[in-house]
C-alpha cells in the first residue's frame, strides 16, 4: 500500500548489528513500525524512544513461516533483524505528512505545511515552496489555492501552484525595469535553480537575495535589506553601501 505505515506486533527476538558485531539483542512483546521511507522502529512498553531502529535502510525484506514474520533491514554495515516467536498482528494504515494546516485543497482535503512543501493529507498533492515563504491565509482568485508571500528583492504574493502564478512571474511584474545594471541597462529576472537578476546587455547575473531593495550601492547595483543585514545585489561587491 502506497504511503502506508506497516505495523507488526508479536513476541519477538530483536537483533541490531553493526560491522558484523551484535550491539543489541532483545526479546519481548514489541510493536514494529515500518514507515513509507522504510525506516524501521521497534517499540516496547517503556518510554517514547524505540528499543531499536534503523533509519531509511537500503534493503528491507519480509519472510513468513508457521510462527509468524521475520523482518530483515540492512544499510551498509548496519543490520536490524526482528523475528516473531508469537505473532499478534500485521496491518497497514494510511500515513501522510503532518504539519500546521494552511488551507484547503481542490479535492476539499486539508493542506498542511511540511518544511519546504505543502501537502494535501487526502489526495497527496504536493507543492514545493521556499522555506522562508509565508502562507498568507488568502486564496488565489484563479484556482482557489492558498497564496504565498515571499521577498526576493521585492515582497510579492504568488500562488501555491507554480503552474498558476509562480513567484518568478510576480517578481518580474513588480520589478519591471526598476533596477539597473552597472552598465546602465535595465535588469530582468530569470529563474534557474533560484531567481536571478540578469542584464541582457552585458550578461551580468546575480542571485536575488532574500530581502527587499532599499537603495543603490556605490557600484551602481541595487542594495537589499536582508535578514543578515544590508548588502549589494553582487554578493562579492566591496562597496555594499546604499547611497540613497
Amino acid at each position: 500500500m502506497q504511503d502506508a505505515i506497516r505495523v507488526l506486533a508479536g513476541e519477538c527476538a530483536v537483533r541490531y548489528e553493526t560491522g558484523g558485531e551484535t550491539e543489541r539483542d532483545l526479546r519481548g512483546d514489541v510493536v514494529v513500525l515500518v514507515k513509507p521511507d522504510d525506516t524501521v522502529l521497534v517499540h516496547d512498553a517503556d518510554g517514547y524512544q524505540p528499543a531499536a531502529w534503523l533509519t531509511r535502510p537500503g534493503v528491507v525484506r519480509y519472510t513468513r513461516d508457521a510462527r509468524g514474520f521475520r523482518l530483515d533491514a540492512a544499510d551498509g554495515d548496519e543490520r536490524l533483524v526482528v523475528e516473531s516467536a508469537t505473532e499478534h498482528g500485521d496491518a497497514h494504515y494510511p500515513a501522510s505528512p503532518a504539519g500546521p494546516p494552511v488551507g484547503t485543497c481542490g479535492c476539499e482535503g486539508t493542506l498542511v505545511r511540511d518544511g519546504g512543501r505543502v501537502v494535501c493529507v487526502d489526495c497527496r498533492s504536493n507543492y514545493p515552496i521556499p522555506r522562508d515563504a509565508a502562507v498568507t491565509g488568502e486564496t488565489c482568485p484563479d484556482c482557489g489555492l492558498p497564496l504565498l508571500r515571499v521577498a526576493r528583492g521585492v515582497e510579492v504574493t504568488a500562488c501555491l501552484d507554480r503552474d498558476c502564478r509562480p513567484i518568478v512571474a510576480a517578481v518580474r511584474e513588480a520589478v519591471d525595469g526598476a533596477w539597473t545594471c552597472r552598465c546602465g541597462a535595465a535588469l530582468g529576472v530569470e529563474t534557474n535553480r533560484g531567481l536571478h537578476a540578469v542584464c541582457e546587455d552585458c550578461g551580468e547575473r546575480h542571485r536575488l537575495p532574500r530581502g527587499t531593495a532599499d537603495g543603490t550601492c556605490d557600484c551602481g547595483l541595487p542594495t537589499f535589506d536582508t535578514g543578515d543585514g544590508p548588502r549589494c545585489l553582487d554578493a562579492e561587491c566591496a562597496e555594499a553601501l546604499p547611497t540613497a
